[in-house]
C-alpha cells in the first residue's frame, strides 16, 4: 500500500452518495441491503449449483460460473461501504478509494469481456454444433477466461495508474456513492488531459470491442436460426440465446446510458442513478435471468435439493 502514498493535501474523500436528505436514508439503506443479500444469495447459489452438478460442467455454464463470480465480486468492492455511509459518515480514506476504483474497474471490464466469451461459445453451439466439443475445448474456455481477467486487470492499472498521478488539494467531495473515475477527474487541480484520454482509450475501447463483437456473433446466430427448417428447432435455439441476449442488453444499455449521460449539461444526477443500474440491479438480475427459464439449471437445483434435505 506504500505506492498508494498521495503527494496531495487530501488524505481521505466524503462521497456525497445517491441523496443528501437525511429522511431518505433509512429506506435507501433497507432498499440496497436487500439488493445485496438478493445478489449475494443469488450469485453464490448459482456458482455452488454449477460446482456441484457434473452435469453443468460445460462450456456454457463454466461462463456462467465465471459471470456470476465477476458479477458477487464487483458487488462487494463498493456496496458494503455504500450500504455503511447510508447510516454513518461517507468517509473513504485515499488509499480505499484508489483500491476501491482499482478493484471496480477491473471487475467491470472483466464482465464485458466475459459476456464476449458467453456470446461467441452460443456462436459455436449453433452455428458448428459438430465442431463444438473441439473448438470450446477446456483449455480454450481456461484461456478465454484467463484472456478476460488479463484484460480487466490491464485496463484497472490504467485508470488507477494514471489517477495516482494527481494531485487532490481543496474539494475532497465526491458526488457519487462510490469512488468513481469521472467524478474524482472534477477534483483534481492538476491538468487531467492524459487521464481522460486513458478513460476514453480504455472505455472507449472495451465498449467497441465487446460490443461489436457480441453484435457480430449473434448477427450470425440469428442468420443460422433462421435457416432452421422446423419451427421447434429455432424456438429451442432461441431460448438457449435469450437469456444472454437479455443480460448484455441490460449491463451495456445501462452503462452506456450512465457515461453519455455525463457528457451532457445538468445531467450529472441522471448518470449517477442510472449507475445503479448496472452496479447493483444487474448483478442481483442475472442468477434470475440465467434460471428461471433454464431447464438443466432448474433440474440441478431440485436434484440438489434432494440430495441436502432428504
Amino acid at each position: 500500500m506504500a505506492a498508494l502514498v498521495n503527494s496531495s493535501s487530501v488524505t481521505e474523500f466524503i462521497l456525497v452518495g445517491l441523496s443528501e436528505l437525511l429522511e431518505l436514508q433509512l429506506p435507501l439503506f433497507l432498499l440496497f441491503l436487500g439488493i445485496y443479500v438478493f445478489t449475494v444469495v443469488g450469485n453464490l447459489g448459482l456458482i455452488t449449483l454449477i460446482a456441484l452438478n457434473s452435469s453443468l460442467h460445460t462450456p456454457m455454464y463454466f461462463f456462467l460460473f465465471n459471470l456470476s463470480f465477476v458479477d458477487f465480486c464487483y458487488s462487494c468492492v463498493f456496496t458494503p461501504k455504500m450500504l455503511i455511509d447510508f447510516i454513518s459518515e461517507n468517509i473513504i480514506s485515499y488509499v480505499g478509494c484508489m483500491t476501491q476504483l482499482f478493484f471496480f474497474c477491473f471487475f467491470v471490464n472483466s464482465e464485458c469481456y466475459v459476456l464476449v466469451s458467453m456470446a461467441y461459445d452460443r456462436f459455436v453451439a449453433i452455428c458448428n454444433p459438430l465442431l463444438y466439443t473441439v473448438t470450446m475445448s477446456p483449455q480454450v474456455c481456461s484461456l478465454m477466461m484467463l484472456g478476460s481477467y488479463m484484460i480487466g486487470f490491464a485496463g484497472a492499472m490504467a485508470h488507477t495508474g494514471s489517477m495516482l498521478r494527481l494531485t487532490f488539494c481543496d474539494s475532497n467531495i465526491v458526488d457519487h456513492y462510490l469512488c468513481e473515475v469521472l467524478p474524482l477527474l472534477q477534483l483534481s487541480c492538476t491538468r487531467t488531459h492524459i487521464n481522460e484520454l486513458v478513460f476514453f482509450i480504455v472505455v472507449g475501447g472495451v465498449i467497441t470491442i465487446s460490443s461489436i463483437s457480441i453484435f457480430i456473433s449473434y448477427a450470425l446466430i440469428l442468420s443460422s436460426i433462421l435457416r432452421i427448417p422446423s419451427s421447434e428447432g429455432r424456438s429451442k435455439a432461441f431460448s438457449t440465446c435469450g437469456s444472454h441476449v437479455v443480460a448484455v442488453a441490460l449491463f451495456f444499455g445501462s452503462g452506456a446510458f450512465t457515461y453519455l449521460t455525463t457528457f451532457f449539461p445538468g445531467s450529472k444526477d441522471q448518470g449517477k442513478f442510472a449507475s445503479v443500474f448496472y452496479t447493483n440491479v444487474v448483478p442481483m438480475l442475472n442468477p434470475l435471468i440465467y434460471s428461471l427459464r433454464n431447464k438443466d439449471v432448474k433440474l440441478a437445483l431440485r436434484k440438489t435439493l434432494k440430495t441436502v434435505l432428504f
